[in-house]
Protein backbone atom coordinates (compact mmCIF):
# COMPACT_ATOMS: atom_id res chain seq x y z
CA UNK A 1 0.00 0.00 0.00
CA UNK A 2 1.21 3.52 -0.35
CA UNK A 3 2.66 5.47 1.86
CA UNK A 4 3.34 9.21 2.08
CA UNK A 5 4.47 10.66 5.76
CA UNK A 6 3.82 14.12 6.88
CA UNK A 7 4.25 16.91 5.97
CA UNK A 8 3.31 16.85 2.54
CA UNK A 9 2.02 19.38 -0.38
CA UNK A 10 -0.87 18.82 -2.63
CA UNK A 11 -0.60 21.06 -5.60
CA UNK A 12 -3.21 21.77 -8.04
CA UNK A 13 -6.68 20.99 -6.92
CA UNK A 14 -9.95 22.49 -6.65
CA UNK A 15 -11.47 22.43 -3.37
CA UNK A 16 -14.69 21.69 -3.50
CA UNK A 17 -14.73 22.76 -7.04
CA UNK A 18 -13.44 26.33 -6.07
CA UNK A 19 -10.07 28.23 -7.33
CA UNK A 20 -7.17 25.83 -7.71
CA UNK A 21 -5.08 25.82 -4.12
CA UNK A 22 -2.22 23.95 -2.74
CA UNK A 23 -2.90 22.15 0.36
CA UNK A 24 -0.55 21.77 3.31
CA UNK A 25 -0.59 18.61 5.45
CA UNK A 26 1.23 17.90 8.30
CA UNK A 27 0.67 15.85 11.71
CA UNK A 28 -2.59 14.52 9.88
CA UNK A 29 -3.72 17.90 8.89
CA UNK A 30 -4.37 20.62 7.01
CA UNK A 31 -1.84 23.25 8.33
CA UNK A 32 -2.56 25.32 4.71
CA UNK A 33 -4.99 26.21 1.93
CA UNK A 34 -2.37 28.95 -0.37
CA UNK A 35 -3.25 29.44 -3.98
CA UNK A 36 -1.50 27.11 -5.88
CA UNK A 37 2.55 28.06 -6.33
CA UNK A 38 3.20 24.92 -8.87
CA UNK A 39 4.15 21.55 -8.56
CA UNK A 40 7.65 20.61 -6.52
CA UNK A 41 9.40 17.06 -6.35
CA UNK A 42 8.23 16.85 -2.52
CA UNK A 43 4.80 17.60 -3.51
CA UNK A 44 1.76 15.41 -5.03
CA UNK A 45 0.11 16.66 -8.22
CA UNK A 46 -3.36 17.36 -8.05
CA UNK A 47 -3.47 17.96 -11.70
CA UNK A 48 -6.20 20.62 -11.13
CA UNK A 49 -8.71 17.78 -10.07
CA UNK A 50 -11.70 18.42 -7.86
CA UNK A 51 -10.98 17.71 -4.24
CA UNK A 52 -13.21 16.48 -1.72
CA UNK A 53 -13.45 15.26 2.19
CA UNK A 54 -12.77 11.60 2.49
CA UNK A 55 -16.02 9.80 2.79
CA UNK A 56 -17.77 8.60 6.01
CA UNK A 57 -19.66 4.96 5.62
CA UNK A 58 -21.65 5.26 8.77
CA UNK A 59 -23.47 2.17 8.14
CA UNK A 60 -20.96 -1.19 7.32
CA UNK A 61 -20.77 -4.84 7.99
CA UNK A 62 -16.79 -5.00 6.93
CA UNK A 63 -16.85 -8.60 9.20
CA UNK A 64 -19.28 -10.32 7.22
CA UNK A 65 -18.20 -10.51 3.31
CA UNK A 66 -17.27 -13.13 1.51
CA UNK A 67 -15.68 -10.74 -1.05
CA UNK A 68 -12.23 -11.93 -2.51
CA UNK A 69 -13.16 -15.46 -2.43
CA UNK A 70 -14.88 -17.57 -5.39
CA UNK A 71 -18.51 -16.15 -6.13
CA UNK A 72 -21.06 -17.56 -3.27
CA UNK A 73 -24.78 -18.25 -4.96
CA UNK A 74 -27.64 -16.61 -3.24
CA UNK A 75 -29.51 -19.26 -1.24
CA UNK A 76 -31.18 -19.95 1.94
CA UNK A 77 -35.02 -18.30 3.31
CA UNK A 78 -35.62 -15.04 2.26
CA UNK A 79 -36.48 -12.06 4.92
CA UNK A 80 -34.51 -11.49 8.15
CA UNK A 81 -35.13 -14.54 10.01
CA UNK A 82 -34.10 -16.56 6.53
CA UNK A 83 -30.84 -14.98 6.07
CA UNK A 84 -30.04 -15.14 9.85
CA UNK A 85 -30.39 -18.54 9.59
CA UNK A 86 -28.81 -19.18 6.59
CA UNK A 87 -25.79 -16.95 7.34
CA UNK A 88 -25.12 -19.02 10.91
CA UNK A 89 -25.44 -22.19 8.84
CA UNK A 90 -22.40 -21.13 6.14
CA UNK A 91 -20.39 -18.72 7.67
CA UNK A 92 -17.95 -21.17 9.51
CA UNK A 93 -17.26 -22.72 6.18
CA UNK A 94 -16.83 -18.96 4.37
CA UNK A 95 -14.01 -18.09 7.01
CA UNK A 96 -16.50 -15.34 8.21
CA UNK A 97 -15.37 -13.07 10.49
CA UNK A 98 -11.58 -13.07 9.65
CA UNK A 99 -9.03 -10.74 9.10
CA UNK A 100 -8.24 -11.66 5.65
CA UNK A 101 -12.04 -11.08 4.67
CA UNK A 102 -12.51 -8.03 6.75
CA UNK A 103 -9.30 -6.82 4.68
CA UNK A 104 -10.37 -7.13 1.18
CA UNK A 105 -13.52 -5.56 2.33
CA UNK A 106 -12.03 -2.40 3.94
CA UNK A 107 -9.43 -2.09 0.63
CA UNK A 108 -12.41 -1.75 -1.54
CA UNK A 109 -13.54 1.17 0.73
CA UNK A 110 -10.59 2.66 0.70
CA UNK A 111 -9.85 2.70 -2.54
CA UNK A 112 -13.25 4.46 -3.28
CA UNK A 113 -12.59 7.39 -1.21
CA UNK A 114 -13.73 5.96 2.54
CA UNK A 115 -11.62 7.37 4.80
CA UNK A 116 -13.93 6.69 8.07
CA UNK A 117 -16.42 4.16 8.90
CA UNK A 118 -18.83 2.85 11.54
CA UNK A 119 -19.15 -0.82 11.22
CA UNK A 120 -21.19 -3.14 13.03
CA UNK A 121 -19.95 -6.76 13.55
CA UNK A 122 -22.04 -9.90 14.95
CA UNK A 123 -21.97 -10.36 18.58
CA UNK A 124 -23.33 -14.00 19.48
CA UNK A 125 -23.06 -17.34 21.28
CA UNK A 126 -21.28 -18.79 18.08
CA UNK A 127 -18.60 -16.28 17.90
CA UNK A 128 -18.30 -14.54 21.14
CA UNK A 129 -15.96 -11.34 20.12
CA UNK A 130 -13.79 -13.15 17.35
CA UNK A 131 -15.87 -10.37 14.98
CA UNK A 132 -14.44 -7.50 16.48
CA UNK A 133 -10.85 -8.94 17.03
CA UNK A 134 -10.63 -9.54 13.16
CA UNK A 135 -11.74 -5.74 12.46
CA UNK A 136 -9.52 -4.60 14.84
CA UNK A 137 -6.97 -6.63 13.26
CA UNK A 138 -7.45 -5.76 9.86
CA UNK A 139 -7.66 -2.36 10.64
CA UNK A 140 -4.14 -2.11 12.28
CA UNK A 141 -2.32 -1.84 8.74
CA UNK A 142 -4.18 2.11 8.27
CA UNK A 143 -3.51 3.02 11.79
CA UNK A 144 -4.73 6.30 12.27
CA UNK A 145 -4.89 7.43 8.51
CA UNK A 146 -8.37 4.94 8.85
CA UNK A 147 -11.36 6.56 11.30
CA UNK A 148 -12.77 3.40 12.45
CA UNK A 149 -15.84 2.26 15.08
CA UNK A 150 -17.15 -0.92 16.15
CA UNK A 151 -20.80 -1.33 17.13
CA UNK A 152 -21.23 -4.79 18.86
CA UNK A 153 -24.34 -5.86 16.86
CA UNK A 154 -26.84 -9.09 18.07
CA UNK A 155 -27.47 -10.07 14.75
CA UNK A 156 -30.09 -12.93 16.45
CA UNK A 157 -31.77 -10.83 18.28
CA UNK A 158 -30.87 -9.52 22.08
CA UNK A 159 -33.29 -11.10 24.74
CA UNK A 160 -34.23 -14.08 22.65
CA UNK A 161 -30.87 -15.52 22.43
CA UNK A 162 -29.32 -16.07 26.08
CA UNK A 163 -25.95 -14.57 26.97
CA UNK A 164 -26.12 -11.99 23.74
CA UNK A 165 -27.04 -9.27 26.53
CA UNK A 166 -23.59 -10.36 28.50
CA UNK A 167 -21.77 -10.35 25.43
CA UNK A 168 -22.41 -6.93 24.60
CA UNK A 169 -21.53 -5.80 27.95
CA UNK A 170 -18.20 -7.37 27.17
CA UNK A 171 -17.90 -5.75 23.91
CA UNK A 172 -18.18 -2.55 25.27
CA UNK A 173 -16.09 -2.79 28.25
CA UNK A 174 -13.07 -4.10 25.56
CA UNK A 175 -13.58 -1.02 23.72
CA UNK A 176 -16.73 -1.23 20.74
CA UNK A 177 -17.92 2.63 20.83
CA UNK A 178 -21.21 1.65 19.97
CA UNK A 179 -24.11 -1.01 21.38
CA UNK A 180 -26.37 -2.03 18.75
CA UNK A 181 -29.68 -3.24 18.78
CA UNK A 182 -32.19 -5.34 16.25
CA UNK A 183 -36.02 -4.40 15.46
CA UNK A 184 -36.71 -4.91 18.87
CA UNK A 185 -41.29 -5.73 18.35
CA UNK A 186 -40.57 -8.15 15.49
CA UNK A 187 -37.27 -9.74 16.53
CA UNK A 188 -37.52 -9.90 20.17
CA UNK A 189 -40.96 -9.44 20.68
CA UNK A 190 -40.01 -7.16 23.41
CA UNK A 191 -39.92 -3.60 22.42
CA UNK A 192 -39.42 -2.36 25.70
CA UNK A 193 -37.25 -4.81 27.01
CA UNK A 194 -34.69 -4.82 24.46
CA UNK A 195 -34.90 -1.00 24.01
CA UNK A 196 -34.47 -0.57 27.82
CA UNK A 197 -31.64 -3.53 28.04
CA UNK A 198 -29.14 -2.29 25.34
CA UNK A 199 -29.78 1.80 26.35
CA UNK A 200 -29.23 1.12 29.75
CA UNK A 201 -26.09 -1.11 29.28
CA UNK A 202 -24.84 1.84 26.94
CA UNK A 203 -25.36 4.15 29.75
CA UNK A 204 -23.69 2.01 32.13
CA UNK A 205 -20.39 1.70 29.87
CA UNK A 206 -20.39 5.33 28.50
CA UNK A 207 -20.69 3.58 24.94
CA UNK A 208 -23.09 4.93 22.16
CA UNK A 209 -25.91 3.47 20.75
CA UNK A 210 -26.71 2.05 17.18
CA UNK A 211 -29.66 0.07 16.59
CA UNK A 212 -31.13 -1.45 13.44
CA UNK A 213 -35.13 -0.51 13.12
CA UNK A 214 -36.87 -1.85 9.84
CA UNK A 215 -39.92 -2.48 11.06
CA UNK A 216 -42.23 -0.13 9.11
CA UNK A 217 -44.70 2.59 9.52
CA UNK A 218 -46.68 2.76 13.31
CA UNK A 219 -45.29 -0.04 14.75
CA UNK A 220 -41.51 1.37 13.54
CA UNK A 221 -42.89 4.99 15.18
CA UNK A 222 -43.90 3.20 18.26
CA UNK A 223 -40.09 2.10 18.93
CA UNK A 224 -38.64 5.12 17.76
CA UNK A 225 -40.61 7.00 20.44
CA UNK A 226 -39.35 4.45 23.29
CA UNK A 227 -36.12 5.03 21.71
CA UNK A 228 -36.43 9.03 22.22
CA UNK A 229 -38.10 8.37 25.97
CA UNK A 230 -34.93 6.05 26.78
CA UNK A 231 -32.48 8.27 25.46
CA UNK A 232 -34.22 11.53 27.43
CA UNK A 233 -34.21 9.53 30.51
CA UNK A 234 -30.67 8.39 30.74
CA UNK A 235 -28.74 11.21 29.17
CA UNK A 236 -27.62 9.95 25.89
CA UNK A 237 -28.20 13.27 24.20
CA UNK A 238 -26.07 13.30 21.18
CA UNK A 239 -25.42 9.40 21.70
CA UNK A 240 -27.94 7.26 19.80
CA UNK A 241 -28.81 6.59 15.99
CA UNK A 242 -31.24 5.04 14.26
CA UNK A 243 -29.96 2.76 11.77
CA UNK A 244 -32.49 2.30 8.43
CA UNK A 245 -35.76 4.21 9.87
CA UNK A 246 -38.23 3.25 7.69
CA UNK A 247 -40.96 4.36 8.88
CA UNK A 248 -39.69 7.81 9.28
CA UNK A 249 -40.43 7.65 5.46
CA UNK A 250 -43.75 5.92 5.45
CA UNK A 251 -45.65 8.17 8.14
CA UNK A 252 -47.78 10.64 7.43
CA UNK A 253 -46.32 14.17 7.19
CA UNK A 254 -47.60 15.56 10.64
CA UNK A 255 -46.22 11.80 12.32
CA UNK A 256 -43.32 12.78 11.28
CA UNK A 257 -42.29 15.75 11.49
CA UNK A 258 -43.58 15.22 15.39
CA UNK A 259 -40.57 12.24 15.78
CA UNK A 260 -38.00 14.69 13.78
CA UNK A 261 -38.76 17.48 16.28
CA UNK A 262 -38.16 15.25 19.46
CA UNK A 263 -35.27 13.36 17.83
CA UNK A 264 -33.62 16.83 16.86
CA UNK A 265 -33.99 18.20 20.26
CA UNK A 266 -31.84 15.00 21.88
CA UNK A 267 -29.61 14.58 18.62
CA UNK A 268 -30.93 11.42 17.62
CA UNK A 269 -29.15 10.87 14.20
CA UNK A 270 -30.54 8.33 12.00
CA UNK A 271 -28.34 6.37 9.10
CA UNK A 272 -29.58 5.08 5.46
CA UNK A 273 -28.72 2.70 3.05
CA UNK A 274 -30.62 4.21 0.58
CA UNK A 275 -32.67 0.94 -0.45
CA UNK A 276 -34.38 1.37 -4.01
CA UNK A 277 -37.50 0.07 -3.11
CA UNK A 278 -38.72 2.22 -0.35
CA UNK A 279 -39.28 5.68 0.34
CA UNK A 280 -36.38 7.72 1.56
CA UNK A 281 -36.06 9.33 4.34
CA UNK A 282 -36.12 13.66 3.58
CA UNK A 283 -33.61 14.95 3.80
CA UNK A 284 -34.42 18.68 3.75
CA UNK A 285 -36.89 17.82 6.93
CA UNK A 286 -34.67 16.04 8.69
CA UNK A 287 -32.41 19.65 8.47
CA UNK A 288 -34.73 21.46 9.40
CA UNK A 289 -35.41 19.10 12.23
CA UNK A 290 -31.89 18.95 13.14
CA UNK A 291 -31.52 15.38 12.73
CA UNK A 292 -28.06 14.23 11.46
CA UNK A 293 -28.35 11.75 8.46
CA UNK A 294 -25.40 9.21 7.32
CA UNK A 295 -25.22 7.21 4.33
CA UNK A 296 -23.87 3.58 4.35
CA UNK A 297 -23.02 0.75 2.26
CA UNK A 298 -24.53 -2.23 4.34
CA UNK A 299 -23.31 -5.69 3.92
CA UNK A 300 -21.08 -5.65 0.44
CA UNK A 301 -21.06 -9.29 -1.00
CA UNK A 302 -22.42 -11.20 1.73
CA UNK A 303 -24.65 -13.95 3.01
CA UNK A 304 -27.82 -11.50 2.46
CA UNK A 305 -26.90 -10.14 -0.72
CA UNK A 306 -24.55 -10.61 -3.57
CA UNK A 307 -24.65 -6.82 -4.30
CA UNK A 308 -22.12 -4.00 -3.16
CA UNK A 309 -19.37 -2.47 -4.40
CA UNK A 310 -17.58 -0.29 -1.40
CA UNK A 311 -18.67 2.45 -2.96
CA UNK A 312 -20.02 5.48 -1.07
CA UNK A 313 -20.81 7.98 -3.47
CA UNK A 314 -22.54 5.19 -5.67
CA UNK A 315 -25.10 5.34 -2.46
CA UNK A 316 -25.39 8.84 -2.23
CA UNK A 317 -26.07 9.24 -5.94
CA UNK A 318 -28.62 5.90 -5.32
CA UNK A 319 -30.27 8.26 -2.31
CA UNK A 320 -29.91 11.38 -4.41
CA UNK A 321 -32.21 9.79 -7.38
CA UNK A 322 -34.27 7.80 -5.50
CA UNK A 323 -35.48 11.09 -3.61
CA UNK A 324 -35.65 13.24 -7.11
CA UNK A 325 -33.40 15.67 -6.21
CA UNK A 326 -32.03 17.84 -9.01
CA UNK A 327 -31.35 21.42 -7.60
CA UNK A 328 -27.55 22.26 -7.44
CA UNK A 329 -27.76 22.89 -3.55
CA UNK A 330 -29.70 19.85 -3.12
CA UNK A 331 -27.01 17.71 -4.97
CA UNK A 332 -24.11 19.63 -2.96
CA UNK A 333 -25.74 18.80 0.50
CA UNK A 334 -26.06 15.05 -0.48
CA UNK A 335 -22.55 15.45 -1.13
CA UNK A 336 -21.67 16.91 2.44
CA UNK A 337 -24.02 14.30 4.33
CA UNK A 338 -21.64 11.23 2.72
CA UNK A 339 -18.34 13.11 4.04
CA UNK A 340 -17.76 16.88 5.05
CA UNK A 341 -20.88 16.97 7.69
CA UNK A 342 -20.36 12.81 8.60
CA UNK A 343 -17.84 12.86 11.03
CA UNK A 344 -19.62 13.08 14.11
CA UNK A 345 -20.35 8.96 12.95
CA UNK A 346 -16.82 7.78 13.25
CA UNK A 347 -15.88 10.31 16.88
CA UNK A 348 -14.80 13.25 13.97
CA UNK A 349 -15.36 16.34 13.86
CA UNK A 350 -16.93 17.52 10.25
CA UNK A 351 -14.37 18.01 7.50
CA UNK A 352 -14.70 21.28 5.06
CA UNK A 353 -10.87 20.96 3.78
CA UNK A 354 -9.97 23.65 5.66
CA UNK A 355 -6.80 24.31 7.59
CA UNK A 356 -7.38 22.63 10.97
CA UNK A 357 -9.21 19.80 9.60
CA UNK A 358 -8.21 15.98 9.54
CA UNK A 359 -6.49 15.68 6.17
CA UNK A 360 -8.33 13.26 4.67
CA UNK A 361 -8.94 14.26 0.99
CA UNK A 362 -10.31 12.46 -2.07
CA UNK A 363 -9.68 13.72 -5.89
CA UNK A 364 -11.83 12.80 -9.11
CA UNK A 365 -11.59 14.18 -12.22
CA UNK A 366 -14.86 16.37 -12.01
CA UNK A 367 -15.81 19.59 -12.84
CA UNK A 368 -17.91 20.04 -9.65
CA UNK A 369 -19.45 18.62 -6.46
CA UNK A 370 -22.84 17.82 -8.82
CA UNK A 371 -20.82 16.42 -11.48
CA UNK A 372 -18.95 14.23 -9.08
CA UNK A 373 -22.63 13.45 -7.76
CA UNK A 374 -24.36 12.10 -11.08
CA UNK A 375 -21.23 11.01 -12.91
CA UNK A 376 -19.60 9.13 -9.99
CA UNK A 377 -16.40 8.89 -11.40
CA UNK A 378 -13.04 6.81 -10.62
CA UNK A 379 -11.18 8.35 -7.26
CA UNK A 380 -7.76 9.21 -8.75
CA UNK A 381 -6.17 9.93 -5.17
CA UNK A 382 -7.52 8.94 -1.40
CA UNK A 383 -5.74 10.20 1.26
CA UNK A 384 -6.19 9.31 5.12
CA UNK A 385 -4.62 11.64 7.74
CA UNK A 386 -2.22 12.76 5.44
CA UNK A 387 -1.06 8.98 4.25
CA UNK A 388 -2.08 8.28 0.35
CA UNK A 389 -3.93 5.12 0.80
CA UNK A 390 -4.73 4.69 -2.92
CA UNK A 391 -3.69 6.17 -5.82
CA UNK A 392 -4.92 5.05 -9.37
Amino acid sequence: MPHTTSPIVIHDVRPWGAEAVDLHLADGRITGVVPTAGVTAEGVDGRGLLALPGFVNAHAHVDKSWWGRPWESYDGDGGTEGRIRHERARRDALGIPSVETTAHVLAELVRHGTTGIRSHVDVDPGIGLRGIEAVREAAEAYGESLSLEIVAFPQDGVLRRPGVLELLGQAARAGAEHIGGLDPASIDRDPVGQIDAVLDLAATHGAGVDIHLHDPAELGAFQIELIIARTEALGLRGKVNIAHGFALAQLPASRRRDLLAAMGALDISVTTVAPLRLPQLPLAELDEAGVRLGLGTDGIRDLWSPYGTGDLLGIAWQYARASGLVLDADLRRVMEVAGAAAGSFVGMGDNRLQPGDRADIVLLDAENVMDALVRMPARELVVGAGRVLFEA
